[in-house]
């Protein structure tokens, strides 16, 4: 499973609230059901972290490395596409016969669609599909494994029904209500060259000033006592804030090294922002974190966790939950500094300044 090792889709949400004494009573209470009682609708509920197929939510099956990890799965019969053409072709073709007829009445093509389902979803196997979740109690966050959106709505719909706690995303919103007690609107557009759309784009624009920061200050950060460092590499998804831009939108560059070619430089200089990128962080040195970031959704693809020391199963998801927050607290760190920079006129001013410059006199083969 995803948490416990290997490479992650990441979604981060705050939850607005502590999680109840009770939380896997609750959860216990919309497990899965059995998959032998899988009918037309598709059947959704909680099963255990350990396995697609375990219904038990306990502190056993449910807790690892004190810490809540759970599914939520949902099962579903399904006649293939391939198979269900052929037996309506193969019903049409003997009414068609029968009514000495060289058509199909719409009427009696659908009834002949949904006898077809009736008669053969149940010799269909259920399949099976879930998306993970961890929730860190003691900090109060919730991490999904996905970074699609449509999983989102799903946990958060289940989990605040079930649990009465609900998941906020981490987006520039969120950051700006809970980091700086302001809104998204007190954050100014960032605009470092003539040929800008104007439009709002803050995500984008926070990536955009990282791959700046990076290149001119190492990507450094100082938070608790620790140094952070942050690289930006291809492949590199640069496009406009406004999605009625004329022209060419988006630029896609990949391969070779992207960020340094002649295309990353034009498309810097007609106001393009970064939208998607690889980043590598690294921490004091020797911890890294390598991850795809998408700067509209604040979700990321693709993430390797630094390498940990724990070798038992319980203490090696305790660490990497551990890896996660760390990963969080700097995201949020580096936020903080973009933000605190902009919203001050002054500092905003000489910093469109500079990334001009950058922007202009970059070098590019």
């Amino acid at each position: 499973m995803p948490f416990e090792s290997g490479s992650i889709s990441l979604m981060m949400c705050t939850l607005n609230e502590k999680l109840p004494d009770d939380l896997l009573e609750r959860l216990a209470k919309h497990t899965a059901g059995k998959l032998d009682d899988v009918e037309k609708d598709p059947q959704v509920g909680w099963v255990s972290g350990r396995h697609l197929l375990e219904n038990q939510i306990n502190d056993v099956t449910s807790i690892c490395g004190g810490h809540l990890y759970v599914n939520l799965r949902k099962a579903e019969r399904k006649l293939p596409a391939p198979l269900l053409r052929a037996i309506c072709r193969r019903e049409e073709l003997a009414y068609m016969q029968a009514n000495d007829t060289l058509t199909v009445p719409k009427a009696e093509r659908n009834r002949i669609k949904e006898d077809a389902i009736e008669k053969n979803l149940r010799k269909m196997p259920p399949s099976i599909s879930a998306i993970p979740i961890a929730a860190d109690r003691n900090n109060g966050v919730l991490y999904i494994g996905s970074a699609s959106l449509r999983a989102y709505d799903q946990i958060a719909a289940e989990f605040l029904k079930d649990t009465g706690v609900e998941p906020v995303p981490v987006s520039v919103a969120e950051l700006m209500t809970r980091c700086l007690s302001a809104s998204e609107t007190d954050l100014p557009a960032l605009s470092f060259s003539s040929r800008d759309d104007g439009e709002p784009a803050p995500g984008r624009d926070f990536l955009t000033w990282l791959w700046y920061h990076s290149e001119t200050a190492e990507g450094r950060l100082s938070l608790g006592g620790l140094t952070y460092n942050v690289m930006i590499e291809g492949p590199l998804t640069l496009a406009f804030s406004a999605d009625e831009a004329k022209g060419a939108s988006e630029s896609v560059l990949k391969k070779g090294c992207p960020q340094i070619s002649a295309e990353a430089k034009a498309a810097l200089s007609v106001g393009k922002k970064l939208k998607k990128a690889k980043l590598t962080l690294v921490r004091e040195g020797s911890d890294r974190w390598n991850f795809t970031f998408d700067a509209d959704l604040f979700t990321m693809t693709g993430l390797t966790l630094p390498e940990g020391e724990e070798m038992e199963l319980q203490s090696k998801f305790e660490e990497r939950i551990a890896f996660l927050q760390l990963l969080k607290e700097a995201l949020e760190g580096y936020f903080t500094l973009f933000a605190k920079t902009v919203m001050d006129p002054r500092k905003r001013s000489a910093l469109e300044k500079d990334m001009r410059t950058w922007a202009e006199e970059r070098e590019s083969f």
